[in-house]
C-alpha cells in the first residue's frame, strides 16, 4: 500500500507555495458555492487578513531558529554525532533518527525539525545503504509528538496570561493537557508506532534511493572562521563574557519566572530558554550570529507563506466557512465524542491552515464554546484539536519545510511514506481521547 501512496504523492504533488495557492483557491470557491459569499467580499477578506498572523509568525520562526542554533552548538554536535556512530544498518539507522526526532521534538518543535533532519543527514553519510527518502520521512514523521509536549502552540498558548479566549476559559495549565494521562498515553503509543511503521516499509522497499555520501560529508564540514582578535570589535565580538552576561540574564528571568509562577511553561518562555541556551553554549557572539545566520536560510519559505494562510483563515473565517465546518461536527457530538469529531474537524481545517495558534484562532472560540455547551472537558477539546492540527501535517508539506531544505529534498519524495503514519497515528490518537 505504501508503495502505491509513493508513487502517487511523487506524481501528484505540486510545490509547498503552489500547495498554499491551490488552497487558496479552493476555500475560496468552498465559500462561493456553500456560503454564497461575493467573490469580491472574498478578494477582501484575504486582503485584510493577510497580514494577521505576523506576530504569531514571528514567534514561529524563533521556535525554528532557536532549535537550529542550539542544535549547532559544539555541545549539541558532538552528542548527535555520538548518536549518529551508533547506527550500523539501514533497520539501526531508522530507529536512531526516529526516537532522536521523537524526543527532540517533545522537547521543542523547531529543534524537532532541526534534529531530525541534521540526524539523517549524518546517518546517511555513515549508513549508505538505507533508502535516503525514507530516513527523511522517518525524521519528519517523529515530529507528530510536538503537540503533545512542551512546545505545543494551542496548550502553551491557553496556559499564558492574556490569550483571546481567557475571558471565556481562563487560563489551562499544562498540568490539565499536556500532563494529562490520555495525552501521555498519546506520546508513549507514537513513541512505539512511528519507528515500526518506518521499519516495516523499510523491509518494503525493493530499489532504495541512496545518497552521494562524499557529497553530503563534504557540505556537513564544519566551516570554523579564524576569528582573530585584531581589533577592538573582534575582541568584543569573540568575548565570552558578553555571552555569560546576556544569556546568563535570559536563563535566569525563566527559570525564576517558572519556578516563582510568575510565567507559566508559553510560547514566549521556550523561545527565550532555547536561545539563551544557545548564547551561552555558543560561547562567543560571533559564533552565535555565524549559527543565527545559517539558520535563518531554513525559514525562508515558512516566512512567505504564512501571509498566504492568513489570508486562507480570512476567508475561512470571514465568509462563515470554518464555523459551518466545526457546527456540522458539533451538531453530531455528545460530550464524550466532541474530542474525537474536534480532532477530525482539526485534521481537515489543517490542510487550509497549517498552523496550531493560527487554526486555534479560528476553531478554538467554536469548540471551546460546544464543550461549555453540552459539558465537554475544555481542556481535552484543546488538546484533540492541537492533535488534529499535529495529525495531518503529515501530508501538509508547510512544516516539512526546513527538513527539506537541510536534507536537500522535494515534499513529494517524502510524502508518500508520511501517508501510511496519518492512518496509524489517528487510530492511537482518536484511541487516547476517547478512552483514557
Amino acid at each position: 500500500m505504501f508503495k502505491l501512496s509513493v508513487r502517487a504523492v511523487e506524481r501528484w504533488m505540486p510545490d509547498p507555495l503552489l500547495f498554499a495557492y491551490i488552497l487558496t483557491i479552493l476555500s475560496a470557491l468552498a465559500a462561493i458555492v456553500f456560503m454564497r459569499t461575493p467573490p469580491q467580499d472574498l478578494v477582501t477578506y484575504w486582503g485584510d487578513s493577510i497580514w494577521n498572523l505576523l506576530a504569531f509568525s514571528m514567534q514561529m520562526v524563533l521556535i525554528v531558529i532557536s532549535g537550529f542554533v542550539l542544535s549547532t552548538t559544539p555541545l549539541f554536535s558532538r552528542i548527535l554525532n555520538r548518536f549518529s556512530s551508533l547506527a550500523t544498518t539501514p533497520t539501526t539507522a531508522i530507529l536512531l533518527v526516529c526516537l532522536g526526532t521523537l524526543t527532540a521534538s517533545w522537547l521543542n518543535w523547531g529543534l524537532g525539525l532541526i534534529v531530525g533532519a541534521i540526524l539523517a543527514r549524518r546517518i546517511a553519510v555513515k549508513v549508505q545503504n538505507v533508502d535516503y527518502r525514507l530516513l527523511v520521512a522517518s525524521a519528519y514523521s517523529g515530529w507528530i509528538v510536538f503537540h503533545g509536549g512542551l512546545s505545543g502552540s494551542i496548550p502553551l498558548l491557553i496556559a499564558t496570561p492574556g490569550h483571546f479566549l481567557e475571558g471565556s476559559i481562563g487560563i489551562i495549565s499544562t498540568s490539565q493537557t499536556l500532563f494529562t494521562v490520555f495525552n501521555l498515553f498519546i506520546v508513549v503509543a507514537l513513541f512505539i508506532a512511528v519507528p515500526v511503521v518506518n521499519l516495516m516499509m523499510l523491509r518494503g522497499i525493493d530499489d532504495p534511493v541512496l545518497v552521494d555520501a562524499e557529497k553530503l560529508r563534504k557540505e556537513d564540514a564544519i566551516k570554523v572562521d579564524d576569528h582573530k582578535d585584531h581589533t577592538l570589535a573582534d575582541k568584543i565580538e569573540n568575548s565570552r563574557i558578553l555571552s555569560l552576561i546576556i544569556g546568563g540574564a535570559a536563563l535566569y528571568y525563566v527559570l525564576s519566572s517558572l519556578l516563582t509562577g510568575r510565567a507559566g511553561l508559553n510560547i514566549n518562555s521556550i523561545n527565550l530558554l532555547f536561545l539563551a541556551a544557545g548564547i551561552i553554549l555558543h560561547g562567543s557572539p560571533r559564533r552565535f550570529l555565524d549559527s543565527l545566520n545559517e539558520g535563518v536560510k531554513h525559514v525562508g519559505a515558512i516566512v512567505i507563506q504564512f501571509p498566504f494562510y492568513a489570508g486562507i483563515m480570512g476567508i475561512m473565517s470571514m465568509s462563515g466557512l470554518s464555523e459551518a465546518l466545526s457546527d456540522f461536527f458539533i451538531s453530531v457530538s455528545t460530550a464524550a465524542t466532541l474530542p474525537i469529531w474536534s480532532f477530525l474537524s482539526a485534521g481537515m481545517l489543517n490542510l487550509f491552515i497549517p498552523s496550531g495558534g493560527g487554526q486555534w484562532a479560528v476553531q478554538g472560540p467554536i469548540m471551546t464554546a460546544a464543550a461549555q455547551q453540552i459539558g465537554a472537558d475544555v481542556p481535552r477539546v484543546a488538546m484533540a484539536v492541537a492533535w488534529g492540527d499535529a495529525w495531518t501535517n503529515l501530508i501538509q508539506p508547510f512544516w516539512a519545510l526546513p527538513i527539506l531544505a537541510i536534507a536537500g529534498l522535494k515534499a513529494r519524495d517524502i510524502m508518500g511514506f508520511c501517508m501510511m503514519h496519518t492512518l496509524v497515528s489517528a487510530i492511537i490518537i482518536m484511541t487516547g481521547l476517547l478512552v483514557f
